[in-house]
């Protein structure tokens, strides 16, 4: 976690650690377009398997890994929010890329989560696991982000994250999510993307 607030202007984006070139170029353009309109937001790089929070003036608070949809790809395969979990075939099971707004819900089980796209019902939430094998409390605490693809598109974060981070700050106040394209380049996954003045538009992440 950041151990202080980190201003995300065009140089600052550039010093803050952790945070990839691609990160660094979106962010850049949300703080010169005013994108997230002062409202607080979320930003997931899905290559880095990592979750970054922001407040209303683009300043970094906190950041966490994250687990994520099992395949590469960043868009939602038709009518996979009205199918089973039993009827999604491994190849469809991706995190989609692009710019959502955060909404809070509750799943099946009557838990608070946040919707990142209700219609194709990807959402982000608490780590949980239905299968032991799975072992998403452990790959959440290794180092690499290698073995974070586990889910079937849903954004999976720590729960003690979760509750001091994300509950409180979104529940009441709808926010943004920047969701990081696995494939397509950055004006692909945000059609309004245009790198700055000067800086060449970062090739996709791999």
């Amino acid at each position: 976690m950041l151990a202080t607030a980190l201003t995300v202007g065009a140089a600052a984006a550039q010093a803050a650690p952790g945070l990839s070139e691609s990160a660094q170029q979106l962010l850049q353009w949300i703080e010169r377009e005013s994108d997230n309109q002062n409202r607080p937001f979320v930003l997931i790089d899905k290559p880095q398997a990592r979750l970054w929070v922001f407040d209303g003036q683009r300043r970094a608070l906190a950041d966490a890994p994250v687990l994520l949809g099992s395949a590469l790809g960043d868009t939602s395969a038709p009518d996979i929010g009205t199918r089973p979990l039993s009827r999604i075939a491994p190849h469809e099971r991706t995190t989609p890329a692009g710019r959502f707004v955060l909404e809070p819900g509750e799943n099946h089980k009557g838990e608070d989560i946040f919707w990142i796209d209700y219609d194709a019902a990807v959402s982000l939430h608490r780590v949980r696991s239905a299968h032991a094998g799975e072992r998403r409390l452990e790959r959440l605490a290794t180092p690499t982000e290698a073995d974070n693809r586990i889910s079937y598109g849903c954004v999976n974060v720590p729960t003690a994250f979760y509750d001091r981070e994300l509950h409180p700050r979104f529940s009441r106040t709808p926010g943004l999510v920047y969701v990081l394209p696995d494939r397509q380049a950055l004006h692909e996954a945000f059609p309004r993307f245009t790198p700055g003045k000067g800086a060449a538009s970062p090739p996709p992440p791999r």
